[in-house]
């Protein structure tokens, strides 16, 4: 018989062992993030048993590691106090708030944190939304609201928590408009917070998938993240295109971690809709969804997991967060092994056809039409990075096609019936003939300075354009669809346009 101490020594061990096994760790190729808030299968449904359930409800079992509760969607309200709105859950409506302010006071939710932390799992703030009231004017303004944060849902102390002691894991930016002004220096004063503490806070944001993006590119270079959830859905880049090299872009978010971000250790997700009414394009059935996950998980050593938006339309679609966790914990948690470099190496001065594949610079590329220049991670190049890899690439290979001489120049088709364009006239991004916009933009003139449209190729004549216009390399443009920008109702933007000029 084991002696009172003993016993006490054993259980200790065993609780230690199973904290050890599912403690959120971020190192890990296998994590599941899935935004919680929004009660996004409301939005679209009237079925009420199907709608957001109470925070604790979807930490029952091991299929989500990471919880951003959405939104703080409101950076400076009444008294200088930010507010949040979790829709069905805690509002500034339907909720009592603190005096003077419009921050409600979600006591339950504070307690539901601490369940799903006590079982493993962090759980974040995410700032933002498609229709936030947020932005900076300064850094001083980022770094105000970073210290009102820290004090309101982090490790400070304040008489106004609308989550109790309730203590967050960190904070997740999901910035889709405005300035960029002030995030950086908001991210740094957290982390000088943080730095002062022996608790890890995590820090992530959610850009689209367009790189770099409008919002937060020059944010993501000057401030250390911990992961970042790319939003692979509503836009050109989305889900829908991982077939076609010219769209899909995650080997660039890939070269940006190891290479560019502050923290080389960051963790790209693949971002994804949860159900086919959570976002405008990019969802996939699990089948196809865990496929596209696992190669990206295969290929590239920053994929870090995958993010869904959001619980309550993963609930209602066959538990999707569980399939989805089911095949990356089937691909391994940890570990990577660099693929070897399959194609042959890049020749220098050649020339090659759409679709061949060269090794160059630690990466395989597939040329996305006919290409002569040198692969680069440039969203604007000629080539695509669709692996990592090691080693020399393989002579006898004949996926490249080099040629002698180039074809007579690229052509975007015939321009009739496509507007032209105008520096009074809002774009939004997106692909196609013949001017492409990389991401929103007002009175920035094509081929200028600014570089925020691609030329995708001179068109031959003006002719009437039969609708859908199918292009080059497998785009389709329509030229009914509207140049002015509409505010998305919820959370995913509105899906890319193109113009030409």
């Amino acid at each position: 018989m084991l002696s009172a101490l003993s016993r006490t020594l054993s259980f200790l061990i065993i609780a230690v062992s199973f904290y050890a096994t599912y403690a959120y760790d971020n190192s890990r190729y296998d994590n599941v993030a899935v935004y919680w808030g929004q009660n996004s299968y409301g939005a679209t449904h009237s079925d009420v048993a199907n709608f957001q359930k109470p925070l604790a409800f979807y930490c029952q079992d091991d299929a989500i590691d990471v919880l951003p509760v959405a939104f703080l969607n409101v950076f400076f309200g009444p008294g200088g106090v930010p507010s949040i709105n979790l829709s069905n859950t805690c509002n500034d409506v339907d909720n009592a708030t603190f005096s003077g302010t419009n921050l409600p006071v979600c006591t339950s939710v504070g307690a539901d944190i601490k369940t799903c932390q006590a079982k493993g799992k962090i759980v974040t703030l995410s700032l933002g939304g498609a229709g936030g009231s947020v932005g900076f004017t300064s850094d001083s303004q980022g770094e105000q609201l970073a210290d009102t944060i820290w004090n309101v849902f982090l490790g400070g102390s304040s008489s106004t928590r609308p989550f109790g002691d309730a203590v967050l894991d960190g904070v997740d930016l999901d910035i889709e408009g405005g300035s960029s002004t002030g995030y950086a220096a908001f991210v740094n004063r957290i982390r000088s917070h943080a730095s002062s503490t022996s608790k890890k806070y995590y820090i992530t944001a959610a850009p689209q998938c367009p790189y770099p993006d409008a919002s937060l590119g020059g944010v993501l270079n000057a401030a250390s993240f911990d992961a970042v959830y790319v939003q692979f859905y509503n836009n050109v880049c989305g889900l829908q295109n991982v077939n076609l090299a010219q769209d899909w872009d995650f080997g660039i978010w890939d070269n940006w971690a190891r290479t560019i971000s502050p923290n080389t250790n960051v963790k790209i997700y693949l971002g994804a809709p949860a159900s086919s009414t959570a976002a405008g394009t990019g969802y996939q059935e699990i089948g196809t969804l865990s496929s596209i996950a696992v190669k990206m998980r295969k290929a590239f050593p920053s994929f870090g997991g995958v993010m869904l938006w959001d619980a309550s339309q993963a609930y209602a679609n066959g538990r999707y967060d569980l399939g989805i966790k089911n095949a990356l914990s089937a691909a391994g948690g940890t570990g990577f092994t660099f693929p070897a470099c399959s194609a042959p190496a890049y020749v220098a001065g050649s020339a090659y056809t759409g679709g061949s594949q060269v090794t160059y610079g630690g990466y395989v590329w597939q040329a996305k039409f006919w290409s002569s220049q040198v692969p680069t991670n440039d969203p604007n190049g000629e080539w695509s990075a669709i692996s990592a890899c090691v080693g020399a690439g393989s002579a006898s290979s004949s996926s490249a096609s080099p040629t002698s001489a180039p074809p007579s120049g690229p052509t975007g088709g015939t321009c009739g019936g496509v507007a032209a364009w105008s520096s009074s006239t809002v774009y939004t991004g997106g692909h196609g003939h013949l001017w492409t916009a990389k991401w929103w933009t007002q009175g920035d003139t094509p081929g200028g300075s600014v570089g925020v449209w691609t030329d995708d190729g001179v068109c031959v004549s003006a002719q009437a354009i039969p609708k859908p216009h199918v292009g080059g390399e497998g785009t389709v443009t329509s030229v009914s669809q509207s140049s002015q920008k509409t505010p998305p109702p919820s959370r995913p933007k509105v899906n890319s346009r193109v113009f030409r000029l």
